[in-house]
């Protein structure tokens, strides 16, 4: 914060005095326009040898976080608190008391007033009182050179040296200016700069801080109580300071506003009468400042800040774009929805509370722009102390929703069968591809210890009544078989899995699962079992790249960014690739219908492991997967539509291996349905497209036994391990019975026949 306008010291004053001297004595006699026209010229300095700051003013200006509605303001970024405004759009008292109580004769100077600045070099070596000979064209040189963010600190310390020679060099740049910008310009530009005191840097955060209104609603009185504080911000701030002392400071500048003739005595004297009343306001500053109420917005805040750091357009190095983020004055129109976020905080907040050690993190992307909707999970955005032993709860600021720093992820569990079954379809593969799964499946896998099977991994299914027998790509994704899936992953290749994965945007953020991606992928046999670790917003993008007919884009937490001059810069528009054949992508969303309790094109599904999302969403069309790590300690469920894409994982982010269990699952589906709910509403329902009949094939009558009730066992069977492969479970609440094999045969012909 800029400290209190110092007196001129009397040595620096005696020589000032000395350097004046001369030039008083030979123009002494001439008529005092004409004294002030040498003297002017006598200081002139060249417009074009201004530093740039003074030409195109670079000042600190905070930038503002909008929800994507453009009116929701989530933060403020800033060193400096001080917004740009333009002077139509100040109050004309406001100007008018800022030239009565700095600089009355503003409008009748060329930048200098050299009657004005000898008149304080006599009162200041006589001993008559300490007065500043500074224009308010002067001031305005000193505060841009003492805060532009493109000199040193040494250079921004010397704009305000007691020297002559800095003084003189002030008085050149002033006069320069006036020789170019008009005086309406100079008060403007002085306006936004100036400092108010209690952090509000131009008349805009000063407006806001001292009676949260807009420059442009200022009053008479209020207008005259700022003005006064500048020649003394701390000293006189009625907040921060002495209110006695501001209101005569403002009793100051109503009086001088009357010897301008800018107002009546009469006006004046009600204006001094006013009682001073304020509104504090202080502005949010960073991500734990968010708007009240909101502080799971901070999630979100932070994931942008992130983003925002990577960026080159805002600097070349890290330091630089952040000190743009915190002084550049940018308009930031984020991609968070207010509605879908509100929905996702009380969906993550009904399944766990604040202070439970478990959490259910959740991000919602769209599809075909990687713009992230919302960003949820119950804990406070906060750094706040948490009680002994509770790392990370109530309160963090730990990204458990997108993952980095010490943030790895979680396992996704079956989710990431999805990979395997994209990878199988890109080589060729129909969605009838077919195998008689059983229960434990023998692999080419070395594996040791309980459960394997003569040294090799042996995967088993976790309901084998409900899951071993003839699968095809349908009902193996729908029903989660295991053994079906380690087998197309062997068919495939496990290295086309984990490369596919990549593809659609999964990070391997554990040094553990960065390692076997990099150095092993081809030998990863679980990996389809979704061992490795993630977030929800990796899994959702991924899921929302399949929603968008193959095409993926890079998460994105922003739909525009203005620089404070109106321009836009070119970093909110979506980067998007196409990583997969759109008959790719249909055909895996038309096995994706099935966990949902929906049906393939040609009804080739038999069960599915969340049929409730069917119901909630009154059957609209949908897809996704569920997913449930070893002995249930994390449980996952991803689902999307053509709009949106949004994922959940239920863990305990501080111990692994701490089991949230299988009875949450159920939970975990309905609240991420719930934001899927939230996110389509009003929007026109859309449907999946489907796939050609290459990728469909040719369904043959299974050799299976015949269906079964379908029954969640009491007691999980767990698959033995390679590296800790994932289960699915059976919900209990689905009991429809398969449809026949005729009824299959004879839908796939009706639709062969269409074409």
């Amino acid at each position: 914060m800029a400290p209190p306008r110092p007196p001129l010291s009397r040595l620096f004053t005696v020589l000032l005095a000395g350097v004046l001297a001369g030039l008083v004595l030979a123009v002494a006699a001439l008529p005092g326009n004409l004294l002030l026209g040498v003297a002017a010229k006598a200081a002139v300095g060249s417009y074009a040898a201004l530093p740039e700051a003074l030409r195109t003013p670079a000042t600190p200006q905070r930038s503002y976080l909008y929800a994507n509605d453009g009116r929701t303001l989530i933060t403020t970024f800033f060193d400096v608190n001080r917004t740009d405004v333009p002077l139509d759009e100040i109050a004309p008292v406001m100007g008018q008391a800022i030239v009565a109580a700095e600089d009355r004769r503003f409008y009748d100077h060329g930048g200098a007033d050299l009657r004005g600045l000898l008149r304080a070099v006599v009162s200041n070596v006589s001993g008559g009182g300490q007065q500043g000979g500074s224009t308010l064209t002067m001031q305005y040189v000193r505060n841009v050179l003492k805060t532009d963010p493109g000199r040193t600190a040494e250079e921004r310390a010397a704009a305000t040296e007691q020297t002559v020679g800095r003084k003189i060099q002030e008085i050149r740049y002033a006069t320069a200016l006036e020789q170019r910008l008009s005086k309406d310009e100079i008060l403007n530009r002085y306006l936004n700069i100036a400092y108010f005191g209690s952090g509000a840097y131009g008349i805009a955060a000063a407006s806001q801080r001292y009676f949260a209104k807009s420059p442009a609603e200022l009053t008479l009185g209020e207008a005259a109580l700022l003005a006064g504080l500048v020649q003394s911000p701390e000293a006189y701030s009625p907040i921060d300071g002495d209110a006695d002392a501001a209101l005569q400071r403002r009793g100051y500048v109503l009086d001088s506003m009357v010897s301008t003739g800018a107002i009546g005595a009469e006006e004046a004297a009600r204006a001094r009468a006013e009682k001073l009343t304020l509104r504090p306001t202080a502005q949010p500053n960073g991500c734990t400042a968010v708007a009240e109420g909101h502080d799971d917005w901070g999630f979100f805040c932070d994931y942008l800040r992130q983003w925002w750091l990577a960026q080159p357009e805002f600097g070349a190095t890290v330091e630089e774009r952040e000190q743009a983020l915190r002084r550049g004055g940018y308009t930031v129109v984020t991609s968070l929805d207010p509605k879908i976020q509100a929905t996702a905080q009380k969906q993550a907040t009904s399944v766990y509370s604040y202070d439970n050690k478990r959490a259910l993190p959740i991000a919602a992307v769209e599809p075909g722009t990687g713009r992230v909707l919302a960003m949820a999970v119950n804990r406070h955005y906060s750094l706040e102390p948490n009680p002994d032993g509770q790392a990370n709860r109530p309160n963090t600021v730990n990204p458990l929703i997108s993952g980095g720093d010490s943030v790895v992820g979680y396992q996704a569990g079956s989710t990431f069968k999805l990979f395997t079954m994209l990878a199988a379809l890109e080589a060729g593969k129909p969605l009838s591809t077919g195998f008689d799964a059983p229960s434990r499946l023998p692999t080419r896998y070395a594996a040791e210890g309980e459960g394997s099977c003569d040294g090799r991994w042996c995967p088993a299914n976790a309901n084998p009544e409900w899951m071993d027998g003839y699968r095809m790509m349908w009902d193996g994704f729908g029903r989660s078989v295991n053994t079906y899936f380690v087998w197309l992953a062997e068919q495939v290749g496990q290295e086309k899995v984990v490369e596919m994965a990549k593809r659609l945007g999964i990070a391997f953020r554990a040094d553990a699962d960065a390692t076997f991606a990099e150095n092993d992928a081809a030998d990863w046999g679980s990996f389809t079992l979704g061992v490795t670790a993630t977030t929800p917003l990796d899994l959702a993008n991924a899921y929302a790249t399949v929603a968008a007919e193959g095409t993926y884009c890079a998460p994105l937490p922003v739909v525009s960014v203005t620089a404070p001059d109106g321009q836009r810069v070119p970093v909110g528009d979506p980067s998007c690739r196409r990583v997969l054949d759109a008959d790719v992508a249909r055909a895996a969303t038309d096995a994706a219908r099935c966990p949902v309790g929906q049906q393939s094109a040609i009804k080739q599904c038999n069960g599915g492991t969340a049929t409730s999302v069917n119901r909630i969403l009154d059957g609209r069309p949908v897809a996704g997967k569920t997913g449930s790590s070893e002995r249930n300690a994390t449980e996952t469920f991803v689902g999307f539509t053509p709009q949106v894409a949004v994922a959940g994982i239920a863990a305990n982010p501080d111990d692994p291996t701490d089991s949230v269990g299988a009875a949450v699952q159920a939970r975990v589906i309905d609240a991420v349905a719930r934001v899927i709910g939230t996110a389509v509403a009003g929007q026109p329902e859309k449907a999946f497209a489907a796939p050609s009949r290459e990728l469909v094939g040719a369904p043959r009558r299974p050799v299976e036994r015949p269906p079964v009730e379908q029954r969640r066992p009491s007691e999980e069977r767990r698959p033995s391990e390679q590296r800790r492969p994932s289960e699915e479970r059976r919900p209990s609440e689905q009991r429809r019975p398969s449809p026949s094999d005729d009824q299959r045969l004879s839908d796939l012909r009706r639709w062969l026949e269409r074409g």
